[in-house]
């Protein structure tokens, strides 16, 4: 038997194995810690945000060498509603976290790789080679399974330049007052300085499809009609983020065999909104915490996580599933309108996957949105197997 040539190997580096690999550094620094990327940096092209309240002060502290702008307010606009709401939110941009990640990681950082196979203690590459560790994490992104019942987030966004100030203060993190499509629609714009901005055009789709050509076309109507008159695009970002509607949480762990997972492999990111930033830092802390990396404890212990994250979620699914099952895709943003008509804490709160009891009554108090009969049988149709038999063809 080959002795381990490390204590953990990370195949992936994205947000999550990147903050694994920033908290182990710093807490066990006598780690032998390996980062394999298949991309020639890590962090890929993204930008990740969150709430003032996702996060604990002491988390915060900690991420604000990494974070790239912060806002103290934020605004959503819907046909029959805009608001201006005063919560905190912050963006970290990959390429500052790619900067953080090879300075901490060094020589242990492998870009360029690509992995044919992984075990619990080991990885084979695609030129042959094979490490050994004590244990492997797989933070490759998110997996498709047959125990999980999905809708989509769909989106692509353009840093661009401007010839002349925007004039925006804060972020719009929903214009829904654009044309709805065969989903929830909505533009996310991020003011970066006087004169660029981040444009990203998004849908709630029940497929996991995106018409790239399309969604660039959608970004500079939406500039023309602010007469926004774009100069440059400084980079581009996509992806296809999964929605969680129903599953069957023991036999989606089951599957995984005894693999340790990270990130959105292990289905740790908020429900609903997609934002995965919380759920990436919470883990990475309680990985920190361990006193043993062999994969059978770090199994263990990311099961243990997920499985509370999963208890707690279960509410959002209720309402993932009134969006994206109750009444006509073009008209989902009226569920969206309603919600932002609710008090400020209680929005923050939905944010922070922190609901109270008495705030899942007020969102559901009053007349929906969708229609009644749809709704019901959303909120009933609470697995994969009874989505099927409810909504066939549906999502056929």
């Amino acid at each position: 038997m080959n002795a381990p040539g490390y204590d953990l190997i990370l195949v992936g580096g994205g947000l999550a194995n990147g903050l694994i690999a920033l908290r182990l550094i710093q807490a066990q620094p006598e780690l032998r810690l390996l980062m394999l990327e298949s991309e020639s940096r890590p962090g890929g092209h993204h930008t990740w945000s969150f709430h003032d309240g996702d996060l604990s002060a002491d988390q915060h502290a900690w991420l604000a060498p990494m974070v790239g702008r912060r806002w103290p307010r934020h605004r959503v606009i819907f046909p029959h509603r805009e608001r201006l709401l005063n919560g905190g939110y912050a963006s970290i941009f990959s390429r500052d976290f790619a900067c953080v990640l090879e300075e901490a990681l060094g020589d242990n950082l492998w870009v360029d790789t690509r992995v044919a196979r992984l075990s619990t203690d080991s990885v084979e590459l695609e030129d042959g080679r094979v490490l050994h560790a004590k244990a492997v994490i797989d933070g490759r992104g998110p997996t498709d399974s047959a125990h999980l019942t999905l809708g989509y987030q769909a989106f692509l966004g353009q840093e661009v330049r401007l010839d002349k100030p925007h004039g925006l203060e804060e972020p719009i993190l929903m214009d829904a007052s654009v044309p709805q499509q065969d989903g929830y629609r909505f533009v996310y714009v991020l003011p970066f300085s006087h004169d660029t901005l981040l444009i990203e055009d998004t849908h709630y789709v029940d497929r996991p499809e995106a018409d790239a050509a399309q969604l660039r076309e959608h970004i500079g109507a939406y500039a023309r009609d602010r007469d926004w008159r774009i100069v440059e695009t400084l980079r581009e970002e996509s992806g296809v983020l999964p929605i969680i509607l129903a599953g069957e949480f023991g036999a989606f762990w089951q599957n995984a065999q005894g693999q340790p997972r990270s990130g959105l492999r292990a289905g740790l990111f908020h429900p609903t909104t997609g934002y995965s930033l919380p759920q990436a830092m919470g883990l990475a802390e309680r990985i920190a915490e361990l006193g043993k990396l062999d994969a059978a404890s770090l199994f263990q212990a990311i099961h243990a996580f997920a499985a509370r994250e999963w208890q707690h979620q279960g509410y959002f699914r209720l309402l993932n599933r009134m969006l994206f099952l109750a009444g006509r895709p073009a008209r989902r943003w009226q569920v969206m309108q309603r919600f932002y008509g609710l008090p400020e804490p209680l929005i923050e709160r939905f944010y922070a996957g922190r609901l109270t009891r008495a705030d899942k009554v007020r969102i559901l108090m009053g007349k929906p949105p969708v229609p009644l009969g749809e709704a019901l049988k959303a909120v009933r149709a609470n697995s994969p197997q009874k989505i099927s038999s409810t909504f066939f063809g549906i999502r056929s």
